[in-house]
């Protein structure tokens, strides 16, 4: 179950895993899917960050409840843009200090574009450094999946990558197509070693071939 996670994170001293309710409110299993994350946030309070449907009504029910922090995607965007209102309201709510920003993109072009809705819908939001500027004080870190390459532990994406190390004001965590030490290498040259990562099917823990214990152990070192 997901406090067993919790645990091992907790024993591992990692902080910051991501909880992701992805089963949405207006489902059959949500409520289940709600239990087993307030579980894991009770196992390890303040060392998991918290995502899924996140908005204004709930971010301080899940901050209570153990989250360090809640990641924020759609509510942040309405209609295809930066939704500055729905921003001010969150901040207002749990503080800036307790909010990732998911600016989850996909190359369309030349650019990076957030992209939101379980990343079906394009924003007119490029990920760039002026674009992280603009974001900043509404967060205390952000979080960027690269969707093409999400899930497929097929290898990262250097470009997007090279951006947010040349940008490298605030925690930003890499998250997409890790699946080897090499790629966590590269990760570190093009991310000038300012850029966080996740790992999720590579790892042994759910099903994939890097072992749990090496990842913690490279990253460390």
């Amino acid at each position: 179950d997901a406090a067993f996670f919790a645990r091992l994170y907790h024993q591992a001293g990692i902080r910051g895993g991501h909880v992701i309710l992805l089963n949405p409110v207006g489902s059959e299993y949500f409520k289940e899917t709600k239990e087993q994350a307030l579980k894991a946030l009770g196992e390890y309070p303040g060392g998991l960050q918290i995502g899924g449907g996140i908005t204004d009504e709930n971010a301080e029910e899940y901050i209570r409840a153990g989250a360090s922090h809640v990641i924020v995607t759609s509510f942040a965007f309405r209609d295809g843009k930066i939704s500055y209102e729905n921003l001010d309201r969150l901040v207002q709510t749990v503080g800036a200090k307790h909010i990732v920003l998911d600016v989850s993109c996909k190359k369309i072009g030349q650019e990076y574009y957030v992209m939101t809705d379980r990343w079906q819908k394009k924003t007119e939001v490029a990920v760039n450094g002026e674009t992280l500027d603009r974001l900043a004080k509404y967060c205390d870190e952000f979080l960027v999946h690269a969707v093409d390459v999400e899930g497929k532990s097929q290898g990262i994406e250097t470009e997007l990558v090279k951006v947010l190390g040349d940008w490298g004001k605030k925690t930003v965590t890499y998250a997409g197509g890790v699946h080897s030490f090499e790629d966590l290498r590269l990760l570190k040259e093009y991310g000038k070693n300012k850029v966080h990562v996740t790992i999720g099917s590579a790892l042994d823990l759910f099903g994939g071939s890097m072992k749990f214990e090496e990842v913690v152990a490279f990253l460390e070192n």
